[in-house]
């Protein structure tokens, strides 16, 4: 079995398993409201999961050089809001922790003040484990500067089975600053994030389209050097904007 094989069903296998634990903890709740809107959740988590392959929304984000307010891209509806982790969980505080990214060790900080959902969503997914093994997909050199995470399938179509908004701290001049971290979303769509986002690893700005900009969650505070062997070995097949040549698996996330 190729390498790449065994990421992808390890990455399957993980989303299942969130998705399955997700759905339980909210099961759970729903069960004290109404017996009812527990088989109404169940059918809702059936139909995401049917058409999570359909949302091909990250192929977009972070954006597109190109992008532009006229954008017409067909905008999804919101799925399975339901699982959407509480927003209570970003504690309306700065978080600080570290994160694995290939080889490199990154310290970072959350700013759950500005961007709760976001903050919220980020500390659900990495003490679920859910983004241990999974692949960094996708690295753009040239126009914007970012490394994209996050996506279980590795195709930059994938998710967490869920998806969110709005749009929380994007930057008024589109100008997404050395380190930030912020998330993807579908072009022209601000409740289309779900556990992707991308590290800027030197300024850039970033247009907003008819939706606005990009949500910035936090930031990288040390270490940020240590991505400069991904970021120089490019991108596969000499281009500015596709997979990192040198492969990128995101490792421990831990959060305090």
């Amino acid at each position: 079995m190729s390498t790449q094989k065994k990421i992808a069903n390890a990455a399957s296998s993980r989303l299942s398993s969130f998705q399955a634990k997700q759905t339980l903890e909210t099961s759970k709740a729903s069960r004290r409201k109404s017996d009812n809107r527990l088989a109404v959740m169940l059918a809702g988590g059936a139909i995401a999961l049917a058409l999570v392959g359909q949302l091909a929304y990250f192929n977009f984000g972070p954006g597109s050089v190109t992008d532009t307010a006229t954008d017409t891209t067909e905008v999804p509806p919101v799925e399975n809001s339901e699982l959407v982790p509480d927003i209570a969980l970003a504690e309306s505080r700065i978080w600080t922790g570290s994160m694995n990214v290939g080889d490199a060790s990154l310290e970072l900080e959350l700013d759950g003040v500005s961007a709760p959902q976001a903050v919220a969503n980020f500390i659900s997914l990495s003490q679920s484990g859910f983004f241990e093994g999974v692949s960094c997909h996708r690295l753009v050199t040239d126009g914007i500067y970012v490394l994209q995470c996050g996506d279980p399938d590795g195709t930059g179509g994938g998710g967490p089975g869920y998806n969110f908004g709005p749009i929380e701290n994007a930057p008024s001049d589109d100008l997404y600053t050395s380190g930030s971290l912020a998330m993807a979303r579908v072009g022209g769509d601000g409740s289309s994030m779900g556990s992707q986002f991308f590290i800027v690893y030197q300024d850039s700005t970033i247009p907003s389209d008819k939706a606005g900009g990009y949500t910035i969650f936090g930031k990288i505070t040390n270490g940020l050097d240590q991505l400069e062997p991904i970021i120089s070995a490019g991108v596969e097949g000499g281009a500015s904007d596709g997979p990192p040549a040198l492969e990128t698996i995101l490792g421990a996330i831990q959060l305090r």
